[in-house]
């Protein structure tokens, strides 16, 4: 792994308040460079060398985002990231050393919000974990708040939401958006289905958010990855499909219609 300070060619500042993460990697040389290469960043890293003691390291720490390589011994990386799904919505970011579809696609399904493939130079790195931690940043109209951290439960508010929500099917509680059985609270960031909460990670809370903007308009898939994904570079389109899935499987299939060759649109009725 390459350091740089370099980011797109602009200088990058050292980030002004101390984030935790979490490295789960076997490789003692790829885990000591990425410690080495994230910690001259700012951020303050935990690492653990398995599955299992990730496992563990997560349940007794706090952290902000976590990142896993695939092939971890003891409990591979797909299987340490759906544990953690049981438990909390903390951002994840899974390590590939192939980048194999099949390895993607798992980690992706497993619940990862995004992937690399290794080797990774850091600022590549480094811009993923920010994008990452924009996601998962809540900003209201008043001062920022930050997700808890822990292995507790996330609240699924916690996403960035600096761009206004167009007005859609109004509920009866002020900036609710409803969608059939589903309704979208664009103000407290609540998302219910047939009245029940439905919990969303950051990632797809914020795609909801995206498809509520815009009711029954098709959004391709580079749009999302630039809006949702914050990608200002190419991206896998599988990132999107993969989260489309899941948010799929929490809101009704029948609300999110595949239009192929184009994307995808939020269903109305």
């Amino acid at each position: 792994m390459s350091v740089s300070d370099q980011v797109g060619g602009v200088s990058e500042p050292r980030v002004p308040d101390p984030v935790s993460v979490l490295v789960v990697e076997d490789d003692a040389t790829i885990r000591r460079a990425v410690q080495l290469s994230l910690e001259r960043y700012g951020y303050q890293v935990a690492v653990a060398v398995n599955g299992l003691d990730g496992l563990e390291a997560f349940r007794a720490g706090r952290y902000d985002l976590l990142i896993l390589d695939v092939m971890l011994p003891e409990l591979d990386g797909i299987g340490l990231c759906r544990r953690i799904r049981e438990e909390s919505l903390v951002p994840v970011l899974m390590m590939s050393a192939r980048g194999d579809a099949l390895d993607v696609v798992s980690g992706l399904e497993a619940g990862a919000d995004d992937y690399v493939v290794k080797p990774v130079d850091t600022p590549v790195l480094v811009a993923r974990i920010r994008t990452l931690l924009r996601r998962a940043t809540f900003r209201p109209a008043g001062p920022e708040a930050v997700p808890a951290r822990g292995a507790g439960p996330v609240n699924p508010a916690v996403v960035s939401a600096n761009r206004a929500v167009a007005p859609g099917d109004a509920g009866t509680t002020p900036g609710e958006l409803v969608f059939g059985d589903l309704s979208v609270n664009t103000l407290g960031l609540e998302v219910r289905r047939s009245g029940r909460p439905v919990p969303l990670t950051p990632t797809e809370l914020r795609l909801l958010l995206e498809f509520a903007a815009a009711p029954g308009a098709v959004l391709d898939r580079r749009r999302l990855l630039r809006d949702v994904w914050d990608y200002g570079w190419e991206g896998d389109t599988r990132v999107v499909d993969l989260c489309v899935l899941r948010l799929r499987r929490k809101i009704g299939a029948e609300r999110i219609e595949t239009v192929r060759g184009f994307g995808y649109k939020l269903v109305r009725d």
